[in-house]
């Protein structure tokens, strides 16, 4: 018996299915800053996001975070929904702002204040 290589389960393929990119798209556009990280605000389990984490709290920002590693199917899906391989992800006003190189540049150069003080207002 044989099986026929053409057919393959898109589930199996993607890990973003439908249903979880409605979701992430309900949950970045209800929160304002969303942190997708390793470990929690609290307890960041990678420096990258333990950086942007320092960053946020020095900003006096409201954010939410989700830490991927509790769930594999999110870090995948994640990965295809921002189009970016790595994590910490960060999203504000719910679009993809970066990963740790780009929010730490902007942070640097003023721009993060200056983009999170303006969406605030």
């Amino acid at each position: 018996m044989s099986m026929h290589a053409s057919y393959i389960e898109p589930s199996l393929v993607a890990a973003l299915t439908p249903e979880l990119k409605e979701a992430l798209d309900t949950f970045v556009t209800s929160n304002k800053v969303v942190l997708f990280m390793k470990g929690t605000k609290d307890f960041p389990q990678c420096g990258f996001s333990n950086s942007l984490v320092q960053i946020l709290n020095s900003l006096n920002v409201e954010y939410e975070t989700v830490n991927i590693l509790e769930n594999d199917t999110l870090r995948q899906g994640l990965k295809e929904y921002s189009s970016w391989p790595t994590f910490p992800q960060l999203y504000i006003d719910g679009e993809f702002f970066g990963g740790c190189d780009i929010t730490v540049e902007s942070y640097q150069k003023g721009e993060l204040q200056q983009l999170l003080k303006a969406k605030s207002s």
